[in-house]
Parts: C-alpha cells; structure tokens; sequence
C-alpha cells in the first residue's frame, strides 16, 4: 500500500498522505465546480476563473475533510489510541486508528470530533460568506464550503457503521451491554443494511435516468465493504485472541554468523532453503535480524563484500513479541508498524521467529475446523 500514497508531511507527529485515487475526484470535482456551480453564480466571470476557482475550491474541501479527520485524531491521541495515518482518497479521507478505544466514552468522543469539526466548518464558512459578501469570489467559495462541511458532518452522522453516526451507535451498544466485540457486529450488520439501502436508491436513480444515481451505488458497495470487513476481523479476533505466539512461531529460525558475506546468504540459506528471516550471530550471542529488504537494500554489486552483521538490524532495535502474547495481538502489531515478521524472545533470549505468513496459515486452519 506504500506505493500507492504520496506523503505529504505530519500534522500532531501523525503522517499525512495522498491515495492515488484523490487526483481522479479532485479533478471531477474540480470540472463540476468550473463547469456547474461557479457559472450558475456568477454568469458573467471570464471562463479562466471558473477553473481556477473551481481548483481552489476542490483543495478547500479537502482541507476541510483532512480537519474533519484531524478532529478524530486529536481525541484519539487525548485517550493514548495511536493513529497511524490519515489518507485523503476518492471517498474523502481516513484517519487509520491502530487501536480499539479504551471505553466506550472514549469510542463516542472519537467518533463524534469529526462531525463537530465539520459542522464548526459549516459555521465559519456561514459567517465568512456574509462578511464577504461585497467580493465574489471569497462569497462563493465560502458559501460551498459552507454547503459541504455541512453535508459532510450529517452524512457522517448516518447510522452506516464504520461511518460516524454507526460508531457513535456502537459505542452506545458497548456502554449498555459492556461487550464491545457484540456491539460491533450489530453495529457492523446495520452498516451493511445501510449500505444496501443506498444501493438500491443509487439504483432507482439510474433507472430514472439519474446517472449520480451512480455514485451512490459506489458509497454503498464502499460502505458494504467496509463493514464487512470489520465482521471479519472480529471473527479473526475471536479465532486468533486464545492461543499464543508459541503455538505458531517457528522455534528453529536459523542463525548466520555476522561475518557471512550477502551474496553466500542470498545463495545457501534464501534461494537454497526458501528462509525469508535470519538471526545474525556474534561469537555465542545473538546481536541482530537481517531480512532480505534489509539485504535488497545493498547494491547487488556490493554482495559480496557486505556482511550480514554489516546490514543487520540490531536486536535491541528490533521489535519483539512474548511467546504467550495472543496472536491476535502479534498480528496487530506487524499491522501497526508495518514489519513482516517478529522475534520471539523470553528473558532476552531469542525462542522463535512468528511471520505473517505463518500467522494467517494458522488462521485458514482454525477457519477451516471451526
């Protein structure tokens, strides 16, 4: 997924990106501002400016969806929940929550900081178009900001979950039945019943001749989606949260002496023995993790002249898991900092490897003799 962002910087030490798919609806929204909403405004303004303004708007609007995303991040980080990202794409935006809120308050302050965010939007933008009501431009502009900071906030705020209004529902459920994996599903399956219903709607619309029919039709396929997805990692969840890291993990990952050049570890051990993580050695201990990104990192050229302890990543830097950690919990955590495989050590000794292939095999067995 890394190739298809564009990183824009941080915002609260969060990293900030762009899909690839942001540049298709900017540009639509950029032609149906240039070619719709600024002419029926203002009819008589030079062709040029319709294009320009319909381009500063469209950036406006993501803005305005980057705080709206913001909004849920900021709360997020108040109650120690870490965010990952936040990725503006064709849908909007999303801030990427690693974690499960703490409480079900902390769930229902989260969710409902964006929509808070957009309707204060709404409001500003209001109160900016009557003071600018003297200079075209700026009233135009501030006047569909205030239109779709306003649609925003109340479409977010419908009973869709994983949108908004369906986060907020859960996290009544969870308050009033103390069961957040229950709250979850039946917040999830009514997200789904209200993907349907735009569907069929989006549907009705394009056999009447409505063809932005379609484009509801593409949010609610979007939000089936989404809330399926989160049916199925609950059941993940559920399947991978009791057994440990040490049912999984392979006790055997082979060691390398540090002096080992990289051309005879990518000859005997990775193309010979299909081994995809080594542990590098330094006399009796074990100092450091070498992976073949770490190893393709190296110009092939250089191979033969670069160790492994030269390209290794230090033990001590590494990320690690316990062998009695869940595996559920072992899976977030590659999830959550992006790393493929995991040390398993006990009192400072390395015990094991766990990869992510070894992790969703386990999963495809339990699923399969559930």
């Amino acid at each position: 997924m890394a190739q298809q962002r564009i990183p824009l910087g941080r915002i609260l030490g969060i990293p900030i990106a762009l899909d690839f798919s942001w540049f298709l609806v900017f540009t639509l929204l950029t032609w149906i501002l240039a070619s719709s909403y600024y002419p029926s405004q203002f009819p008589d303004w030079p062709h040029g400016r319709y294009w320009i303004m319909g381009a500063v708007t469209a950036l406006a609007f993501f803005a305005s969806v980057l705080l709206h995303e913001l909004g849920h991040s900021a709360v997020a980080l108040r109650y120690r929940v870490q965010v990952r990202r936040i990725t503006l794409h064709i849908f909007g935006g999303i801030a990427e929550i690693a974690d499960e809120s703490p409480s079900p308050t902390a769930e229902f302050l989260i969710a409902l900081a964006g929509p808070a965010v957009s309707l204060a939007l709404a409001l500003a933008s209001h109160l900016l178009q009557q003071w600018t009501a003297g200079i075209e431009a700026l009233s135009g502009l501030f006047k569909y900001l205030s239109y779709i900071n306003l649609s925003l906030a109340l479409f977010n705020l419908l009973p869709g979950y994983p949108l908004d209004g369906g986060r907020l529902f859960r996290a009544v459920l969870w308050a009033f039945t103390g069961n957040l994996r229950g709250a979850t599903r039946v917040a999830a399956t009514a997200g789904r019943g209200f993907a349907f219903l735009l569907i069929l709607i989006g549907a009705w619309q394009i056999l009447s001749g409505n063809l932005g029919g379609l484009w509801i039709v593409f949010i609610g396929w979007f939000l089936d989606n989404a809330a399926k997805a989160q049916l199925q990692e609950g059941v993940f969840r559920d399947l991978l949260s009791g057994h440990p890291v040490a049912q999984v993990m392979n006790p055997a990952c082979p060691e390398v002496p540090s002096t080992l050049p990289l051309q005879q570890l990518v000859d005997d051990y990775i193309l010979t023995g299909h081994q995809r993580c080594f542990l590098v050695r330094e006399g009796d201990r074990t100092t450091g993790l070498v992976t073949p990104q770490r190893i393709r990192a190296v110009p092939r050229p250089e191979w033969n002249h670069q160790t492994a302890g030269g390209v290794m990543l230090p033990l001590q830097e590494a990320l690690s898991i316990a062998p009695d950690a869940s595996l559920w919990q072992a899976l977030q955590r590659m999830d959550r900092d992006g790393v493929n495989q995991l040390p398993v050590i006990r009192q400072g000794q390395v015990v094991g490897m766990l990869s992510r292939e070894d992790v969703i095999s386990y999963l495809r067995t339990l699923a399969d003799w559930s």
